[in-house]
């Protein structure tokens, strides 16, 4: 979203930022890249610690700005359960060193500053103030004309908890997901046809994968599966195997048609015969075209769900997925979220670990830096 900048003073400014980044921030360095007037949003990155190399801290957070098209000025907001220090010639202000570290590399680039400015528990105060004043939080407000604003009083991390399951949903489909692995272990081994004497709902689940699996994907948008055990299992068994999750994920961020050459072009690689096209490869970059930030939110939630009712040796999978798919709505605080949890059941997990590795270097999708 491109958004016009009608603030007067530091206050209103400070109100507007929570609307944009659609959340309260907490121990976090807010920047907002500009382009004249007008700024696209808000980018969040954790404060460091007091041990990091605050030029190196800058330079990394720079060049996740400069992936904005465009920018032209930049606006810093620090956010810290730190309270500012009485000094005998006035007040220190918590993460000084990197405020001005940032603003030095910021003009380096070429960059104007529009705001450089610290919120804590006790007020908020200017960076670029001589002798900074510690000022009330109470005449921060959000603006009454920014349309679509919801409830911004969570934090970064707000709306990333899985959603509540009890232990009968997660026993259902625990037994159903060991049903259809059965099945279709079964079948790959054998190569012959599926037997009449599996249970019937594996079998058809397992049939419904073997013969269209895009389609099965597909259904999932338009119905997800809150209530039914089987295709909670058959999504599971899918997102636990690399090739067929990246096959669904590159689909939910195109189409059915695209996710069908994916799928295929996942096959061919599997088995050794050629490599994966780049136009998928870059789906998967987050290059290319913005996809449908409706249909990727779909999809998460039927991801989310079906992480919250498996089984814990088979939530990895479910949450690494989650994880992509927040990252590809520029979801980064909830992207980590979900990677966190997903290592920490499987600690070598490879695409866990490689978008851990991408939020860290602050890496974005390129849609969502484009102009809307």
């Amino acid at each position: 979203m491109t958004t016009i900048i009608h603030a007067t003073d530091p206050t209103e400014f400070l109100g507007i930022v929570p609307a944009l980044a659609g959340f309260t921030p907490r121990q976090s360095l807010v920047m907002l890249p500009f382009h004249g007037a007008r700024t696209q949003g808000a980018m969040r990155v954790d404060l460091p610690d007091t041990e990091v190399d605050h030029d190196a801290f800058a330079e990394a957070a720079l060049q996740a700005l400069l992936q904005v098209r465009d920018v032209d000025a930049v606006a810093l907001v620090v956010y810290t359960d730190d309270a500012p220090q009485r000094i005998p010639d006035g007040i220190l202000l918590p993460y000084l060193t990197t405020a001005e570290v940032l603003v030095e590399v910021a003009h380096q680039a070429g960059l104007r500053i529009v705001e450089s400015l610290c919120v804590t528990p006790d007020g908020w105060a200017d960076y670029l103030d001589e002798e900074p004043v510690v000022r009330p939080l109470d005449g921060i407000h959000p603006p009454a004309d920014l349309p679509g604003i919801g409830d911004v009083s969570g934090d970064q991390t707000a709306g990333a908890a899985l959603p509540a399951s009890d232990l009968v949903a997660r026993e259902h489909v625990g037994r159903a997901l060991r049903e259809l692995e059965d099945t279709l272990d079964g079948h790959q081994q054998s190569r012959s046809p599926l037997s009449a004497t599996q249970n019937p709902m594996a079998l058809m689940m397992a049939d419904e994968l073997l013969d269209d699996l895009p389609h099965f994907a597909e259904g999932l948008l338009e119905s997800p599966s809150d209530d039914d055990a089987y295709a909670c299992a058959a999504l599971l068994w899918c997102l636990s195997r690399p090739s067929l999750r990246d096959a669904i994920l590159v689909q939910w961020a195109t189409d059915l048609d695209f996710g069908r050459r994916a799928l295929d072009a996942q096959m061919r690689f599997s088995g050794g015969r050629e490599a994966v096209p780049d136009a998928i490869g870059k789906v998967f970059l987050g290059r290319g075209p913005r996809p449908d930030p409706d249909r990727l939110g779909c999809a998460l939630q039927v991801v989310r769900s079906a992480a919250a009712r498996a089984p814990r040796d088979a939530k990895a999978g479910a949450l690494t997925a989650a994880a992509w798919l927040a990252w590809a709505l520029g979801r980064s605080s909830h992207a980590g979220e979900y990677v966190d949890q997903a290592l920490a059941i499987e600690p070598g997990h490879s695409m866990a670990s490689l978008i851990s590795t991408m939020l860290a270097a602050a890496v974005l999708p390129e849609w969502a830096l484009q102009r809307a």
